[in-house]
């Protein structure tokens, strides 16, 4: 299968304020990666550098890796300790592994892979950059039979999926979905969780994949 590349343009960042999302996914993020022990990370999608400035906080190694040229300048003003390249999942790799030729432990991308038109380009590239048997760790907003119903009720989709976000999200994932996108591209989910709000209304779901 000849894949197309993906065409999602630059988020448009414009000030080192931290997305929202980082209030609820980051003490889970850090948590996770406890359990994980990595000793290299790359941020995939690492946006403003909000997350990786936690990440170095928190003692990581950490390399970001951004398509957004605004994203990467406030990243590197941000950050000034951390390498950032700017490299998106359609792009080739091989400007980080130059760098980098042993590779990552870890991989984490959050609230990115909902952005992109062909979503199996962000494990591609996760894949390529790993470790034997490295891990990814996802998050994205949760989507089930029970978060869609509320959604329906409360007539909250035009404001959940706004038509106007440029650059918004593209994709909605369950952890069917995702699950079957990890095994396609040759990952095993080896954990799963939510974060935000009450079980089953989560705002984002986390996973953690271990390469195949």
């Amino acid at each position: 299968m000849v894949r197309k590349a993906d065409c999602s343009q630059g988020y448009g960042w414009s000030s080192d304020k931290a997305p929202q999302s980082c209030n609820y996914l980051t003490p889970m993020v850090l948590g996770w990666l406890d359990a994980l022990r990595p000793s290299k990370i790359l941020d995939l999608g690492a946006g403003n550098g909000a997350l990786c400035g936690h990440l170095i906080d928190a003692g990581y190694e950490v390399i970001g890796a951004e398509p957004d040229s605004a994203g990467v300048e406030i990243a590197r003003k941000l950050c000034p300790g951390v390498g950032f390249y700017q490299v998106g999942v359609n792009d080739a790799p091989e400007s980080i592994l130059r760098d980098h030729p042993d590779g990552f432990d870890v991989v984490v991308a959050t609230e990115v892979i909902e952005h992109l038109y062909v979503p199996g380009l962000l494990l591609s590239f996760a894949k390529a950059v790993l470790r034997d048997e490295g891990h990814i760790l996802i998050t994205t907003p949760y989507h089930g039979y029970l978060k869609n119903l509320a959604l329906s009720l409360c007539n909250k989709w035009d404001s959940h999926m706004s038509p106007l976000w440029d650059g918004g999200h593209i994709k909605l994932f369950s952890r069917r979905t995702m699950s079957q996108l990890l095994e396609q591209e040759g990952f095993i989910a080896r954990r799963w969780g939510g974060a935000g709000r009450v079980p089953y209304l989560w705002k984002s779901m986390i996973v953690v994949a271990q390469k195949g």
